[in-house]
């Protein structure tokens, strides 16, 4: 049973869903920042996508430069502080820190990360120097992460850069896929509005390309083009009553969660199929939102699961009730959800067997599947010479991420398939740093 009432003011949203990493005050900061043990060859740093180097930033922070600490953290990672965040820091830079092994609580890495780039973001202050114009135009199909981090680095380098973007609002999944408790809208697009001040790249909004038409007017216009597209809508899961009033895609149910806020409403038993990350924000989420029972389904063992322990933890400290070996066979009800129906099911040398006889009928009142994401192939067969692999993401070279057809360039969930958000951004930073390279030899 959730210990949440459904939020009905923007008050009680903001109380169901408060920060996990909330900011550090000076106090705060400066005490943590002591414990650092400056590490050589520091592994926090070796576990970080970007190579930020933890060991200076912090040190900055003892010392009170706290903005020369947001110079180190944005000079490898211009997501600082959604990553800070919004990154499994757990399993990363704070995985790896050496106090694990003597049964001490690691330095909260993440934490001060957020707390040294939300003072240079607050101040405005300016960090980077940008060359001349150098009359060279790129063009950014996305404005997530990768999409952003590869505007940032064209920029320093004097690239003009226009960032198309389908939907209203910038920064991806930062703002439309991460649970409210992570990280709100506001502090996403403050970063965001704070790193166009600084590089100057343009964006247009509401501005999705989706036609043959528009993808041969970039080609005439930009030098170059990179596809920081991200992955589509839910994957279907292909059983009988998906089409019922109440399945919902757990990104799409996120996303609605994220815009609506106290206005989004959530029945009282919700059913989410999945065991990824994304299904725990799911279920996490419509716990907190009010729904009096929530069961996570998952075809395998808890041990199986994609998601990460501590997310798991997350869900099940809200009141959300892990069900394991089951999958669903079909949703039934007359037009709207009433239930599922399972089958049991065992892991046999690998694959999942079900379970003969052992069919029941779970009520609810919705079904959210966290089941993963479909590509964007329909897309990406539009453009001449770009080859996708056998899963629908974008082929790329591993050290420029330069794509099969040598004008494009891509990185972010399109060509992994789905990692975190720090990922999309190293990697769209080398991409970047490539399309200069490229470019300037011509």
């Amino acid at each position: 049973m959730s210990e949440f009432k459904k939020p009905n003011s923007e008050v009680d949203f903001e109380n169901n869903f408060a920060q996990i990493k909330p900011l550090m005050t000076d106090n705060q900061a400066f005490y943590e920042s002591s414990r650092c043990l400056f590490c050589y060859d520091a592994p926090c740093v070796n576990a970080c996508p970007t190579g930020i180097d933890i060991p200076l930033f912090i040190k900055q922070i003892h010392s009170q430069n706290t903005l020369g600490a947001a110079q180190t953290i944005y000079n490898s990672n211009v997501f600082g502080y959604a990553c800070g965040k919004v990154c499994p820091t757990e399993v990363l830079c704070e995985g790896a820190c050496v106090y694990n092994h003597q049964e001490v609580p690691p330095i909260e890495i993440g934490r001060l990360q957020t707390f040294a780039t939300d003072k240079a973001i607050k101040s405005n202050k300016k960090l980077f120097s940008l060359a001349a114009e150098n009359g060279k135009k790129v063009a950014i199909i996305g404005a997530g992460p990768a999409g952003i981090s590869c505007a940032c680095e064209l920029r320093v380098a004097g690239f003009t850069v226009d960032i198309f973007e389908a939907k209203a609002k910038p920064s991806g999944l930062t703002v439309y896929g991460v649970a409210p408790y992570k990280i709100t809208n506001e502090e996403a697009l403050d970063e965001i509005d704070y790193l166009q001040k600084q590089f100057g790249f343009n964006m247009y909004f509401e501005k999705p390309i989706f036609t043959l038409e528009e993808i041969e007017a970039l080609e005439r216009d930009y030098e170059a083009i990179f596809l920081g597209i991200g992955l589509g809508k839910t994957s279907e899961l292909n059983i009988p009553g998906e089409d019922k009033a109440g399945v919902h895609g757990a990104v799409e149910m996120v996303e609605k969660l994220r815009m609506a806020h106290h206005d989004f409403s959530v029945p009282k038993k919700v059913i989410v199929l999945g065991g990824g990350n994304t299904a725990m924000d799911a279920a996490s989420e419509s716990s907190r939102m009010g729904a009096e029972e929530v069961i996570l389904a998952y075809r395998r063992g808890k041990d199986e699961m994609g998601a990460y322990e501590f997310e798991y933890d997350l869900a099940k400290g809200v009141g959300v009730k892990g069900v394991f070996n089951i999958a669903p066979v079909e949703i039934i009800g007359n037009g709207k959800v009433e239930g599922v129906r399972f089958v049991k099911t065992q892991v046999v040398n690998g694959r999942v067997e079900t379970i003969s006889g052992s069919e029941y009928i779970e009520p609810a009142d919705w079904v959210i599947k966290g089941t993963g994401q479909a590509k964007q192939t329909e897309f990406l067969q539009l453009i001449s010479g770009l080859k996708t692999d056998t899963k629908g993401c974008i082929q790329v070279n591993a050290e420029t991420f330069q794509t099969t057809n040598n004008k494009y360039y891509a990185a972010g969930d399109a060509v992994s398939g789905g990692q975190e958000v720090v990922n999309a951004v190293a990697n769209g930073k080398k991409a970047g740093k490539a399309i200069i390279k490229n470019l300037s030899d011509q």
